[in-house]
């Protein structure tokens, strides 16, 4: 069986990709680079361009199965869901009508139907709605939340069930039915294995009729609904930590943050993201659990014993590396302040002097170490983290300047009692710590 992933370098592409390299499957990704795995071949692609079935229609050449695994939660740059979620989808669904491709499999979302209202999901709706139309057999996967290493939503889950305060935003119940992403790969693979051609009968060597078109919604989902907090409380008793406090917050002000998620990047809840929590993410599990022979693990077997340590250092380290970062910031950012605005001036000259700087150059030196000082401080907050690699060596080597000038042209602070110099030990040690687990990151 030969079959074409769009999105296999993504979280569920690479579990896809995997399980049918096991069962012995020809695979090809299309998409913008190749994957570092050489039995999978690559066909350039590019979702924000090949909107036309004539750019697909060429890649589908022997083709038996193609797999959409294509989609974002939010529109970023030039990522819109109006040609990701809608119109390459249908450029390559019809391509694969007008190319022979015996079925599709489409990766779509829990909630993507008739009382669909955010932008994701009608998004998604639109292109299952399309390939539902099409003379082709296919089937459209609509899953709950996702847990499994390396998923976005997993990570962010695991984070929030190890802080020591939980916040619930609202009181709408927020049920979720969490599936793991094995079983999600694994159901994909059943499925592609159910549409792709039919094999040559050994009695007389002709192949068997190919089923009759048509088109499936699964909903792919954990064995149990609960509500979002009782999912994250599960995943903590699950990393062996106590019970956390929860503070539920207004509805009015879970909707204010959610606004403010939408208009600030990089806070993990924004409006549509309540509106679908509020909505709900559940389903009868029978189908999942009929695609796949068995029932779907559980969210307590999610992790395995072994890995549980490791994961729990890992979901903490996701909101102390941040909170250390956000610290580091706010010294170079006061100290600046403090230097510039509320040190006594004339006290700052003569300490100056005593170091060695002329008196003509007390201000620039003062102001320019306060100018400096406040620039390091924007730059923690403000450089992405495979630009900060250069910074926390600055910094090190700054701290490292300051410190043994001021041990040797004033070395009294060196016995004050604030310990103003020791103290900068442990802030070494802290910028260490973020360079060599930054390090070498994209």
């Amino acid at each position: 069986m030969h079959v074409l992933i769009t999105g296999a370098s993504g979280f569920v592409g690479r579990r896809v990709t995997q399980a049918l390299l096991a069962q012995g499957s020809r695979v090809t990704a299309a998409g913008r680079a190749p994957l570092p795995d050489a039995r999978i071949a690559f066909i350039a692609a590019d979702f924000v361009r090949d909107t036309d079935p004539a750019a697909w229609l060429p890649r589908l050449r022997g083709v038996d199965v193609v797999i959409n695994l294509v989609g974002i939660i939010r529109e970023r740059g030039s990522q819109r869901f109006a040609q990701l979620h809608v119109a390459t989808p249908r450029a390559l669904f019809a391509a694969c009508v007008e190319g022979g491709v015996q079925g599709v499999i489409q990766l779509s979302a829990l909630g993507a139907d008739e009382h669909a209202a955010t932008e994701y999901h009608l998004s998604k709706k639109a292109a299952d709605d399309y390939l539902a139309a099409l003379p082709l057999r296919s089937a459209i996967v609509q899953p709950s939340l996702i847990f499994g290493p390396g998923g976005g939503s997993a990570e962010l889950f695991k984070t929030l069930a190890v802080l020591p305060l939980g916040v619930r935003l609202g009181r709408s119940p927020q049920l979720v039915q969490p599936i793991h992403i094995d079983d999600v790969a694994e159901a994909i693979v059943r499925l592609a294995n159910s549409l792709a051609p039919a094999q040559p009968a050994a009695a007389n060597g002709k192949a068997a009729p190919a089923p009759p078109c048509g088109s499936r919604r699964i909903a792919l989902v954990g064995p149990e609904a609960m509500p979002l907090q009782d999912y994250l409380a599960a995943l903590r008793r699950t990393l062996g930590l106590e019970p956390q406090r929860v503070l539920t917050l207004p509805d009015a002000a879970a909707r204010a943050f959610a606004w403010l998620g939408s208009v600030l990047p990089g806070l993990p809840m924004d409006r549509d993201a309540l509106r679908m929590l509020e909505r709900g993410n559940t389903a009868d599990p029978a189908d999942t659990a009929a695609l796949l022979g068995r029932p779907p693990r559980a969210v307590q077997d999610f992790m395995a014993p072994a890995q549980r340590g490791a994961e729990r250092t890992l979901a903490q380290l996701n909101w102390l590396l941040p909170l250390l970062r956000l610290s580091i910031a706010a010294v170079w950012i006061i100290t600046a302040y403090v230097s510039a605005l509320v040190y006594p001036e004339a006290d700052s000259y003569r300490l100056l002097q005593r170091t060695g700087v002329p008196s003509a150059l007390g201000p620039l030196m003062l102001y320019g170490a306060a100018g400096l000082d406040l620039l390091l401080g924007v730059a923690t907050l403000a450089l992405p983290q495979r630009l900060r690699s250069p910074l926390w060596l600055a910094q090190i080597a700054l701290i490292v300047f300051y410190s043994v000038l001021i041990a040797w042209r004033l070395p009294e602070f060196l016995a004050h009692p604030y310990g103003p110099l020791t103290k900068n030990l442990p802030m070494l040690a802290a910028i260490w710590l973020l360079y060599e687990l930054e390090k070498g990151k994209r």
